[in-house]
């Protein structure tokens, strides 16, 4: 499927109508993706965020939700902020909570009338998910999301080093061969 693809590429530099933030519950940056995603975007990222209504203290997007803003200086016109969850083994929620991430950030930017988005490995950084996992998670569920909206022109999903392309890879080809 040419809708979906695999690239390996720094995500903050892709021209698509939605970059995807693997972010924090604050929402105020951190360090990965997204500390890449705020630095590019511009202090104007952080205000926007900021004025995301916490709903309890301290959290603006609870995890496996997700909440959007403009790109600012990205050449994108949106951010979509999602928050994966920490692996803690596999027995808390985590295969679901990644889940809702990829189908609550794909619809938040249907609802915006995206028509291409890029998800970078949610999660799969600081928060330890498992690639292998994580990657027949997002493949699962981006190939869902394009066949459920037709509008969607193309996700990419965003590797930072070939290594971890080919891991995205092997889980889209598995996808499609049914294995």
């Amino acid at each position: 499927m040419d809708r979906l693809q695999v690239i390996t590429a720094d995500i903050t530099q892709l021209h698509v109508d939605v970059i995807v933030n693997a972010a924090n519950e604050r929402m105020l940056g951190g360090g990965g993706v997204d500390g890449a995603i705020h630095a590019a975007a511009g202090a104007a990222l952080v205000a926007a965020c900021r004025a995301v209504p916490e709903v309890r203290p301290g959290v603006r997007c609870p995890t496996g939700e997700a909440r959007i803003t403009p790109a600012f200086q990205l050449p994108a016109r949106f951010v979509v902020h999602t928050v994966g969850p920490v692996w803690q083994g596999g027995q808390c929620g985590e295969p679901d909570l990644l889940a809702a991430c990829y189908r609550a950030s794909i619809q938040m930017a249907i609802a915006h009338n995206a028509r291409s988005i890029a998800f970078p490995a949610i999660s799969t950084g600081v928060y330890g998910y498992p690639l292998p996992a994580a990657s027949q998670t997002a493949v699962r569920e981006c190939a869902q999301g394009l066949q459920r909206h037709s509008s969607l022109e193309k996700i990419l999903l965003v590797a930072r080093r070939q290594s971890q392309a080919d891991q995205i890879q092997q889980s889209l080809m598995d996808w499609f061969s049914g294995a």
